[in-house]
């Protein structure tokens, strides 16, 4: 997330430069780094700890200004008084330093991954990560543990080259068979199953009707209904009912025209396995799931996202 750009003219003036990197419900978050180089011009040879003290201190400085200013605010906003039946009085508005941040991404309002070194004055390594789209209940955990890797490793500074390396090498991973397809299944709870199931297979039909507006979850898990029967596999294997939890898959063409099929990973049978070995579209789901996710990410940071493995191999040769 970009720094505020609209800042109201009763917060500073409208030439002014807005450091505000982001506000919650009641935090704000500040780019320090400007002030640190004006006062510290060799800061950037300081070591991590030395820099974490010198914000903390410049934090802490602000603090207590911030802290002044609110007895005006009390008073002459608020008409807190100084004294109540003759005892002083005080008001309790405050201004407090929470934490120091080597390095953060704020994606959006509560979506954000900061890395913590310094909280309430003492010293820590977190990585705190809220509402970012990996962490969604319907990621299939191997790409939300890869994306978590990333972004980690992009907080802490690490090259874009290098990270470029590892997501094609996990494309590869994808696309190869490597990471089996249980793995790589969209994580979803059936729901409203009987809502969009319409007439059952007829004579000369093999499948139930979808209705229309029906979940990609739940049309996948008709499908898979509907080939239990076909293939008479249903008195083996359980149907998937309502609210079963399954994971479901999107297939490339084929003889049945299913666009994506559910499955659930402790009752998948043989000649299932099979079909969607066959006929699962790894490339859609890196694009759609992981790829989609990291466009966004690479996009925020003013990374460019080219996974051509071929893009450097014209420099190899001479001519």
């Amino acid at each position: 997330m970009k720094h505020l750009e609209d800042t109201p003219w009763f917060i500073c003036d409208k030439e002014d430069e807005n450091y505000c990197s982001y506000v919650d419900t009641d935090s704000n978050y500040f780019n320090a780094e400007p002030i640190l180089n004006f006062l510290y011009p060799n800061f950037e040879e300081f070591s991590d700890e030395e820099k974490d003290n010198k914000l903390e201190g410049i934090a802490m400085k602000y603090q207590d200004i911030i802290t002044d200013h609110y007895d005006i605010l009390a008073k002459e906003c608020f008409n807190v008084p100084d004294t109540i039946g003759g005892n002083p009085h005080k008001h309790r508005l405050e201004m407090k330093t929470e934490c120091v941040i080597r390095s953060a991404y704020f994606r959006a309002t509560r979506r954000y991954a900061q890395w913590i070194t310094k909280q309430e004055g003492i010293s820590k390594e977190t990585l705190d990560i809220k509402g970012l789209e990996f962490m969604k209940a319907n990621f299939p955990p191997i790409l939300g543990e890869f994306f978590n890797d990333i972004l980690k490793q992009s907080l802490k500074g690490e090259q874009h080259s290098n990270i470029l390396k590892q997501i094609k090498a996990f494309k590869v991973q994808i696309l190869d068979g490597t990471i089996p397809l249980t793995k790589l299944g969209n994580p979803s709870a059936v729901k409203k199953l009987e809502k969009y199931s319409g007439s059952s297979a007829r004579a000369g039909e093999m499948f139930t009707e979808i209705l229309k507006g029906a979940p990609a979850p739940v049309r996948a898990a008709i499908r898979y209904n509907d080939l239990l029967r076909l293939w008479k596999l249903d008195r083996k294997h359980n149907l998937i009912t309502l609210a079963d939890k399954v994971k479901w898959i999107w297939l490339k063409d084929n003889p049945y025209k299913i666009e994506a099929l559910a499955f659930q990973d402790h009752d998948i049978p043989e000649k299932i396995q099979e079909f969607l070995n066959i006929y699962a579209d790894r490339q859609k789901i890196f694009d759609s799931i992981l790829l989609n996710k990291l466009s966004g990410f690479f996009s925020d940071l003013g990374w460019s996202l080219d996974l051509n493995p071929y893009i450097n191999s014209l420099s190899s040769f001479e001519i």
